[in-house]
C-alpha cells in the first residue's frame, strides 16, 4: 500500500533559519521541488530554480508537477527532471510518483505547495531534509510532512514568498530571473504567427480558473474594438478552451466590428511565443499575466478578486494595474481576503486609461524593438 511505502525522513529537530546544508556529493546537491500547479505558480517557481543553479551549477533539480504546467517548463535549463502527478488518476497518481522516485535519493525537498496532496508527495520523497512553510502558513497541517521550515513572515507577493525558500538555503535570491523562452526552436513558429498581422499585437487573456476573476464578456468586445480602431492594435484572444472562455470568445466575435484573431488553446509554449511577440498584454489574474511579466512585456492587469500586491505583476507595470480590489492593506499588513464581486466594477474606460499610459510610456520602444531574441 502507498502509506507503507512512504519514505520517513529522520525526525530532526524542526528549525527555521538557517537551514543546515547537506554535504554535496559528486555532481552537486539533488533537490526535489513539490509544486503541482498552477501555471502562475510554476512561473513563480522558476526564479527559485535559477537561483539554485546559479549558486550550484552542478545541482540536479527534479520537479513534481501536473502534466499541464509541465509543458511550460519542459526544456528549461534549470529543470533536470520532471515527475508528473496526474490528478485525474486519483490515488494511482500518488503511486505513479512513488514509482518515479524509485532508485532516487534527494538531499533536500522544497515543499513549495501546502495542500494535503502535496504534503503526501513530500512525505513520499526520499530525502533527509524537507523544507516547508512555517506552521502559521502551512495549510492542511502541511508542517507535519516537513522537518525544516522557513521563518515566519507577514504576507507578501507570492514570488517573494517562494524566494524565502532560497534564502533559507543560504542562497542569494537576486537577481530574480525566469528564463521561460521562447527557445531557439520556437522562433520560426513565432515569426510565422506575427507575420500574419500588419499591426502590433495586443494579447487579451480572457479567462481564468475562477468566475470571480473573469471580466464581463461584452466589455472585452468593446475594448477590442477600441484597441483596433483608436490605437491601431491587432487584438488576439489567448488562453485555453474552457467553457467560460469559449462563451466569452463567442460574445466578443459576435459584438465586435473589427474582429480580433483567436489563438485560444494554442498551448503554453506557443502562448509564450505569442506573448513575447506582443506590443501589449491585457490580462486577468491568471498564469499568462505572470508569463508576460517573466517575458518583460508591458501588461495591463485587471485585478479585483485578489490583492494586486500579492498576486499582481511582480516589480513591474504597477502604473498599468487596474485595481478593483480596493484597499490593499489591513493596518500594517497586506490584505489577503478574496473579494468576490469586484471585477464587474471595472469599466472599459478604466482599461483604456491604462492603454493611454502604455502608449505614452511603453509603446514606441516596444513596437520598434519587436519580439525579444
Amino acid at each position: 500500500m502507498l502509506v507503507s511505502s512512504v519514505h520517513r525522513a529522520p525526525r530532526l529537530p524542526v528549525t527555521t533559519f538557517p537551514l543546515v546544508q547537506p554535504q554535496p556529493h559528486s555532481g552537486g546537491r539533488r533537490y526535489c521541488v513539490v509544486m503541482l500547479s498552477a501555471v502562475g505558480d510554476a512561473v513563480h517557481v522558476l526564479p527559485v530554480l535559477n537561483a539554485i543553479k546559479r549558486a550550484d551549477p552542478h545541482s540536479h533539480i527534479t520537479w513534481v508537477l501536473q502534466p499541464g504546467p509541465a509543458t511550460l517548463v519542459e526544456g528549461h535549463p534549470a529543470v533536470d527532471d520532471i515527475v508528473r502527478f496526474d490528478r485525474s488518476r486519483g490515488w494511482r497518481a500518488f503511486t505513479d510518483v512513488r514509482d518515479g522516485f524509485r532508485g532516487r535519493q534527494f538531499d533536500v525537498v522544497l515543499a513549495l505547495q501546502d495542500y494535503l496532496k502535496a504534503g503526501i508527495l513530500t512525505a513520499i520523497a526520499p530525502a533527509p531534509l524537507k523544507l516547508g512553510y512555517d506552521r502559521a502558513r502551512a495549510r492542511d497541517a502541511n508542517w507535519l510532512f516537513t522537518n525544516r521550515r522557513i521563518p515566519p513572515h507577514a504576507p507578501q507577493h507570492i514570488q517573494d514568498e517562494y524566494l524565502e525558500f532560497v534564502s533559507a538555503l543560504g542562497i542569494e535570491p537576486e537577481p530574480v530571473a525566469w528564463r521561460i523562452g521562447p527557445w531557439d526552436d520556437e522562433r520560426a513558429w513565432q515569426r510565422d504567427f506575427a507575420q500574419q498581422f500588419d499591426r502590433p499585437i495586443v494579447s487579451l487573456v480572457i479567462g481564468t480558473s475562477r468566475p470571480q476573476k473573469d471580466w464581463i464578456a461584452e466589455r472585452w468586445g468593446e475594448l477590442a474594438d477600441a484597441l483596433s480602431g483608436r490605437f491601431g492594435l491587432q487584438p488576439v484572444l489567448v488562453g485555453g478552451r474552457a467553457p467560460r472562455e469559449e462563451a466569452t470568445e463567442r460574445v466578443i466575435l459576435e459584438r465586435t466590428r473589427h474582429k480580433p484573431a483567436s489563438a485560444l488553446n494554442s498551448g503554453l509554449r506557443r502562448l509564450i511565443s505569442i506573448l513575447d511577440a506582443s506590443a501589449l498584454v491585457i490580462s486577468l489574474d491568471t498564469g499568462p499575466l505572470h508569463m508576460a511579466v517573466a517575458l518583460s512585456r508591458p501588461v495591463i492587469s485587471l485585478l479585483g478578486f485578489s490583492n494586486p500586491l500579492r498576486t499582481g505583476p511582480y516589480r513591474s507595470n504597477q502604473e498599468l494595474v487596474v485595481n478593483a480590489y480596493g484597499e490593499m492593506w489591513n493596518g500594517a499588513r497586506l490584505a489577503t481576503d478574496r473579494r468576490m464581486d469586484r471585477m464587474q466594477t471595472i469599466t472599459v474606460a478604466d482599461v483604456l486609461e491604462k492603454v493611454a499610459i502604455w502608449k505614452e510610456r511603453y509603446a514606441e520602444s516596444r513596437i520598434e524593438s519587436g519580439p525579444k531574441s
